[in-house]
Parts: C-alpha cells; sequence; structure tokens
C-alpha cells in the first residue's frame, strides 16, 4: 500500500518493536533518517533500534550511539529508510527482505519491495519527508534535529546540488531553530578533508578521462588508487560530486573497484542527461541528476558499458 505522510505517522503509533535498516555503503541521508526516526519512535514511547551496518564509516557511526540493536532482538516491525531497491540491503539484513512492513523513500526508482511504502520522489532527501513525518508524532528535537541535518545537507551537497528546493531549506531553517549546532556539522562535513583525500583527488584528477570536449568525465578508482592514497571508505564520502566541480563538465562517472569483484559506477550530470536512465541500462537507479549501478568486469570493461548507455540515452534510444 503506498502510504501518505499522515497514514505514516498512524502506522507508526498503531505499532512497535521497531528495527530500522540502512543501505549498503550508508551515507548520511540512510543514517540521519534512521537515527532521528528511531529517536523520535522512542519518545513515543516505543521500542526501537537501529541494525547495526557494519559499513558505516566513523564519519557517521556517532549519530547512531546508543541506538545499535542487540544481537538477540527480535523486531516486531521492520522499516527501512532511503532504500530504493532490494540489492541495497546489507548481508546482515537479507533475513529481513521479505519482511519490510514499511519503506520510506525518495527515490523515483523505488521497487517497492515493503508491504506499505512512503514514497516522495520530489523531496531532495529522504531526511525531508521523514522530517515531515516525524511531526505527525510529536515535536522535532534538536536530538532528532542534528541527524535530521545531516541527512538533508549530505544529500545535497550542503544545499548545492540541483536537487536542493525551496521546502529543502525551510526543512533545514526549521531544524537549526531547535538550537542544534549547525556549524560544526558543516565543518565536520563539508569543509574538512583528510590528506588521503587530498591525494585521491590529485590521483583522480591526473588519471580521469575526458569526453565530448570535456563535458563527460570519468575516473576510475582502482584498489591501487586507494592504496597509493593510503585512503579509506571514510575518506571516499561523495567522491561522485567531485568531477562535477570541473568546468564545464555536465555528465561526471565514478567507477570504484569492488575487492569482492565488479565496479560500482556513480552517475552525476546537470547538463540535461538523466542520469536513472542511463543507470538503469546497467540495473541500476537512483535520481534524474543523480544515480548509481554495479556491474561485472573491470575498469575498462565498466568505463565502456557506462559511456555506451550514455551515448544511447542521449540519442533517445
Amino acid at each position: 500500500m503506498n502510504f501518505t505522510v499522515e497514514q505514516t505517522g498512524e502506522f507508526l503509533k498503531d505499532h512497535d518493536g521497531y528495527l530500522i535498516l540502512t543501505h549498503v555503503r550508508p551515507d548520511g541521508d540512510t543514517v540521519g533518517c534512521a537515527a532521528a526516526l528511531c529517536r523520535g519512535l522512542r519518545d513515543l514511547g516505543k521500542t526501537a533500534h537501529v541494525l547495526p551496518n557494519p559499513e558505516t564509516t566513523s564519519l557517521f557511526s556517532p549519530y547512531l550511539e546508543g541506538l545499535l540493536a542487540p544481537e538477540d532482538f527480535r523486531p516486531e516491525t521492520v522499516v527501512s529508510v532511503d532504500m530504493a531497491a532490494r540489492g541495497l540491503f546489507p548481508d546482515n539484513a537479507q533475513q529481513y527482505l521479505e519482511r519490510v512492513d514499511l519503506a520510506i523513500d525518495h527515490h523515483p526508482s523505488q521497487e517497492f519491495f515493503a508491504q506499505n511504502t512512503c514514497l516522495d520522489a520530489g523531496r531532495a532527501a529522504c531526511g525531508e519527508l521523514i522530517y515531515d513525518i516525524l511531526r505527525e508524532l510529536g515535536p522535532i528535537t534538536p536530538a532528532m534535529a542534528v541527524p535530521l541535518y545531516v541527512a538533508v545537507s549530505t544529500d545535497t551537497g550542503c544545499f548545492q546540488y540541483s536537487n536542493t528546493t525551496a521546502d529543502t531549506h525551510r526543512v533545514a531553517a526549521a531544524l537549526m531553530e531547535t538550537g542544534m549546532d549547525v556549524f560544526s556539522l558543516n565543518k565536520r562535513h563539508f569543509r574538512t578533508k583528510s590528506w588521503a583525500r587530498l591525494q585521491v583527488e590529485r590521483l583522480l584528477t591526473e588519471r580521469m578521462h575526458r569526453y565530448e570536449d570535456g563535458k563527460i568525465a570519468v575516473a576510475p578508482v582502482s584498489l591501487s588508487l586507494m592504496d597509493e592514497a593510503g585512503a579509506t571508505e571514510e575518506d571516499m564520502e561523495d567522491i561522485a560530486a567531485f568531477l562535477g566541480q570541473i568546468e564545464g563538465v555536465e555528465t561526471s562517472v565514478t567507477i570504484r573497484e569492488l575487492a569482492e569483484g565488479g565496479c560500482k559506477l556513480s552517475v552525476r550530470t546537470s547538463g540535461g542527461l538523466n542520469a536513472t536512465k542511463v543507470c538503469a541500462r546497467l540495473g541500476g537507479g537512483g535520481h534524474a541528476a543523480a544515480a548509481g549501478c554495479t556491474v561485472s568486469g573491470t575498469l575498462a570493461e565498466a568505463e565502456a558499458a557506462i559511456l555506451d548507455a550514455i551515448r544511447q540515452v542521449e540519442a533517445g534510444a
């Protein structure tokens, strides 16, 4: 069933024993949504936990402190946040794949795997939707506002990406009015780079490939490049947005070589090309300006495949 915000609020009031799921390679939106929703449910007197995600980096793990489910927890109600597809379930969440009671999401590529879904593809971040849902449950506290701000700000590139709307700013303003410290969060997430991250950006600049007079930029990120830079996953947060900062680039692609084999691709667009349509040709999805997919093969094979998909979409095929 497709739920409105109001229906979602009623559902959350009527149930208990919550386990909240986040997606693989968790970002600020999924973590922030999970943390805020968990706190909101606990404020209602509900039992609520977030399923530990083994891929959560130290950049986001502090927001989940005190919220993670114990190993022996048996949920009555399973909720996923910011998860559009079955392929985004972490290994330890696979057991809940067929029993998600409610999915809250903002991706137009939502697969509707849950029994009930609250979807608003017009939201810049799932955090915006969670904000409205939590308002149905009660007042937004500073403890909820912090992870919600992280969710909204990181998914919009600190309000710089094309998905940012006037409503996005209104939500951010309302969160700031709770008294939370927005300045330290902006410094942590947008104005601080590790030395390893700077080395990654240097190497990507040296080794990127440019096509169509610089309108398309592709950066293969090999495991050896990561080793050379001394980088970890924490250093790679939102690396997909890096190439888009280059003047003249309208479509940027970051291709991450995976240790288990294959490649993860992230596509960002600003010139009218639909990133979701591009990634859908390779089994992925996302938003019009930001999408991703995972493919088998080498970095070179993945680059050839994504370039072919881009050209097919450009040609209207």
